[in-house]
């Protein structure tokens, strides 16, 4: 994924925490505001696991996030893992993360 698409600062996290709409499955909560370039941030805490855990799954959800770029709205959206994101494989996730994503309405018109 591309540094472009990357929330990077507390303070851009902290306003999609606040302002976000949530939709949430077993493995992934995602929250979404609307924007005009489409940024994405991945939150994994301690509760996961230790730092390598950690860092898997962020890569696998960088991974998974990755393809599904062009087919997306304008917006920053923060992919927050939950404990069971650790012992779930790629797949998944990323079914995990299609789902929130078709749940909330994300893709554009012409993707689906």
């Amino acid at each position: 994924m591309k540094r472009m698409y990357s929330l990077r600062k507390n303070s851009q996290f902290q306003f999609v925490y606040r302002r976000g709409k949530s939709y949430a499955c077993r493995e992934l909560v995602l929250l979404f505001v609307r924007g005009s370039k489409l940024q994405v941030g991945f939150s994994v805490s301690k509760k996961v696991g230790k730092a390598v855990v950690r860092n898997r799954v962020k890569r696998r959800l960088r991974e998974a996030f990755s393809p599904q770029i062009p087919n997306l709205k304008c917006g920053q959206y923060v992919f927050v893992a939950r404990e069971a994101a650790a012992r779930a494989d790629f797949a998944h996730l990323q079914r995990s993360m299609c789902y929130l994503l078709r749940k909330q309405g994300l893709y554009r018109e012409e993707a689906k």
